[in-house]
């Protein structure tokens, strides 16, 4: 998998990086993740990105172990000036990259939840392959998947969303929106074959995957 390609103009503050997406998205995703995370929990973020996400929701909980990973050696480095702001609460970031084979024998704790946003549609499919497969081996049956982004809904897409596809599989013919029905199709190989939908901003939606 290529390092994230990011299609945005990025402040650098020193080691951390600030996305204008991220700084309009984060406080909304947190709304909708936080009251789901039991206390105390574990959470895996895939492609954690800035860090800005991260701390948008552990700062709404008063105990959680948040672990960020990303494949990107600069979104580590900003992700690790979270892991110093938030100490007990956000871990050092890992470097994961789902599209490795067997890339949950780098773990060595279990979660209880895993997040991932914005990622799926600038990755080829074998990211979200493996992101489903790795959620499968990790989390235990009480476990859920945050996943957040555009999806396509047949003929229900929206056009900002078709449009987008389009040019990302300019970009890349190996990236696009992805179909719902084909995400849940994936992840219910994995064993969710729970999934609720939750309607966000900006016409992104966050998929809630559980196996019941």
């Amino acid at each position: 998998m290529k390092p994230p390609i990011h299609l945005e103009d990025r402040e650098s503050l020193g080691a951390r990086i600030v996305s204008p997406t991220a700084a309009r998205n984060c406080e909304p995703i947190a709304d909708v993740i936080a009251p789901l995370i039991v206390p105390g929990r574990r959470v895996l973020e895939i492609a954690s990105g800035t860090g800005q996400q991260a701390a948008a929701v552990t700062a709404r909980l008063k105990t959680v172990h948040w672990q960020t990973s990303d494949p990107d050696a600069d979104s580590r480095a900003s992700l690790q000036t979270y892991a110093e702001e938030f100490p007990g609460k956000i871990a050092p970031p890992l470097n994961l990259d789902v599209t490795k084979p067997d890339w949950t024998a780098r773990l060595s704790s279990r979660y209880d939840y895993m997040m991932c946003a914005n990622m799926i549609h600038i990755a080829p499919v074998e990211a979200l392959l493996g992101l489903a497969d790795g959620a499968g081996k990790i989390l235990p049956e009480s476990g859920a998947v945050f996943l957040y982004g555009p999806f396509l809904f047949g003929e229900n897409s929206a056009q900002s969303n078709l449009d987008f596809s389009d040019r990302l599989k300019a970009r890349d013919a190996r990236w696009g929106v992805r179909e719902s029905d084909f995400v849940k199709h994936i992840f219910a190989k994995s064993g969710f074959t729970g999934c609720k939908q939750v309607d966000m901003p900006a016409e992104n939606h966050i998929l809630i995957f559980s196996r019941s």
